[in-house]
């Protein structure tokens, strides 16, 4: 859950959030502010944009980004993508590739739709009234 994973980052200095949405979303949507706890936000895509291909860079990516900012395979990550899906799988397979600590941010930035097919009026990161900023 969002407010969950804003309590884990913010107490934990070692705990960081990687947004595995597309450019697209990040810049028209928003991000989290990281900037308030001085913390980078990590962005990596898990699905390209345009298209919505798997990303087949998206482990090195990671890597490259995280061996930069200082941070290793030990570094707790909060993963956030739009509703929670693409958050998920994300987490499994860099728990497989020997991440010792991913969690999935269950509903996400803008959260499940609404009765008319809506999102951020239910749940996630924007509902929660958490920090973001326009990317």
């Amino acid at each position: 859950m969002p407010k969950e994973a804003w309590e884990m980052v913010s107490e934990n200095v070692n705990a960081q959030i990687l947004d595995v949405r597309t450019q697209a979303e990040w810049g028209w949507v928003g991000v989290p502010n990281m900037g308030l706890l001085g913390k980078p936000l990590i962005l990596v895509e898990w699905l390209t944009f345009p298209g919505s291909q798997k990303n087949p860079d998206f482990a090195e990516q990671l890597e490259t980004q995280m061996a930069t900012l200082g941070f290793d395979k030990t570094t707790p990550l909060l993963i956030l993508c739009r509703s929670g899906q693409r958050s998920r799988n994300a987490a499994k397979l860099l728990t497989s590739l020997g991440y010792n600590e991913c969690f999935n941010i269950t509903h996400g930035f803008e959260g499940d739709p609404d009765d008319a097919k809506h999102r951020g009026t239910v749940n996630g990161w924007k509902v929660d009234d958490l920090p973001w900023i326009q990317g």
